[in-house]
């Protein structure tokens, strides 16, 4: 079984919107939760901040881990098509913007980032990961 462990942000401004972030790759585009996976050695609380940065151009601060989602993808529903299972474990922080603007990642795993009102990103077509992140985060 392959592993891979990534970590997230929940991002709100001073009107309670949501930062999310349009991914690209697999079978489906669709909006997600800025973040990405760790590299090699990486601390999760970089990885967060770097992957926030490069996917929508902020910087943050890490405030509080909101919570560690697992789940075991068969192999058959993996996005590169692999002969063994895909364990996902996926670190989720609440975020704090302290620096940066808004810009959309080149050549990467999204092509958009944007702000949304909690009502408005129930209506987005989006990955599980939002939802869960927004429960942990108390906002659903």
């Amino acid at each position: 079984m392959d592993l891979r462990v990534a970590a997230y942000a929940v991002v709100t401004d001073d009107s309670d919107r949501i930062l999310l972030a349009r991914w690209t790759e697999g079978r489906r585009i669709a909006w997600t939760m800025p973040g990405g996976g760790l590299e090699d050695g990486e601390d999760p609380e970089d990885a967060v901040r770097r992957e926030v940065r490069e996917e929508t151009g902020y910087t943050i601060a890490v405030r509080e881990l909101l919570g560690i989602h697992s789940r075991v993808i068969p192999a058959t529903r993996r996005i590169s098509h692999a002969e063994e299972p895909l364990h996902t474990l996926r670190i989720i922080y609440r975020g704090e913007i302290t620096g940066g603007r808004l810009r959309f990642e080149e050549n990467g795993s999204t092509d958009r980032a944007g702000w949304f009102p909690p009502e408005k990103a129930e209506t987005l077509h989006r990955v599980k990961l939002v939802d869960i992140a927004l429960r942990m985060a108390g906002i659903r």
